[in-house]
């Protein structure tokens, strides 16, 4: 089956996803994972994109991020793409590619998934048993959401600021909100959106959504034997999604 051409629409918040090739390591180090967030941020910012949440894993990461143009994304992914690949071949005497192929991305309802999709991205460093709390990982805007650290690259949505009426509020708001976490109904949601390409959201938003595009937004109807989830995890090299999901 041919593959479905990326969608992406402006003004509406995407789950993206990239991942080293042959699962490769994409930073090494500390320096590798801050050049990667400085090349986010510059890229991001000459792209007209939003970056509401992001996580960079050792050899994957996610943003949740609004394009405010046609294109958008695409030109901040391809800028970052080939200032980090150069950046990293250069530093670690290294050639060729460093992606597993093209980015993947979903498009989201932000009232039902914005925030079920950042707790997922913050917890995913948890899950992967890199360190115990989210907030004990460096290279996530958990600390931004949470009153530890400023960061000017992320843009906040407004159902974050919905949270609360001061920025204590808020804060208090977005912890506890992690803390509760995600469902795995959620997170198998999260997975297969992000793996096939699917938009996720009621049949309200989807239909409303492809009244703007030609491209089929959910899986086809049955007809076929629905493809279980765990395989379609295992051809992109990632773990069942009781651990973590890339």
């Amino acid at each position: 089956m041919a593959r479905l051409p990326r969608l992406t629409l402006p003004g509406l918040p995407h789950h993206i996803l990239q991942r080293g090739h042959n699962l490769s390591p994409i930073a090494a180090d500390p320096a590798d994972f801050d050049t990667l967030r400085r090349l986010l941020a510059e890229q991001a910012l000459e792209a007209g994109v939003d970056l509401h949440a992001y996580v960079l894993m050792d050899n994957h990461f996610h943003l949740l991020a609004t394009p405010r143009q046609d294109g958008g994304l695409a030109r901040m992914m391809q800028g970052l793409g080939r200032r980090y690949v150069r950046y990293f071949n250069q530093r670690h005497g290294r050639s060729g590619t460093l992606w597993e192929g093209r980015y993947r991305c979903a498009v989201l309802q932000a009232e039902s998934w914005l925030l079920p999709c950042m707790a997922y991205l913050d917890l995913n460093p948890v899950r992967s048993g890199k360190v115990e709390r989210p907030q004990d990982w460096a290279w996530s805007s958990h600390g931004h959401y949470v009153g530890a650290v400023v960061e000017k690259m992320v843009s906040p949505h407004s159902l974050v600021w919905a949270l609360g009426n001061t920025p204590f509020a808020r804060e208090q708001g977005y912890a506890q909100a992690v803390e509760r976490g995600v469902t795995a109904a959620q997170q198998q949601a999260l997975v297969d959106s992000a793996v096939h390409g699917w938009a996720l959201g009621d049949d309200v938003f989807l239909a409303g959504l492809q009244k703007q595009t030609p491209r089929r937004l959910s899986r086809g109807k049955p007809g076929r034997p629905r493809r279980r989830l765990t395989e379609a995890v295992q051809a992109l090299g990632d773990k069942p999604p009781d651990t973590d999901l890339p």
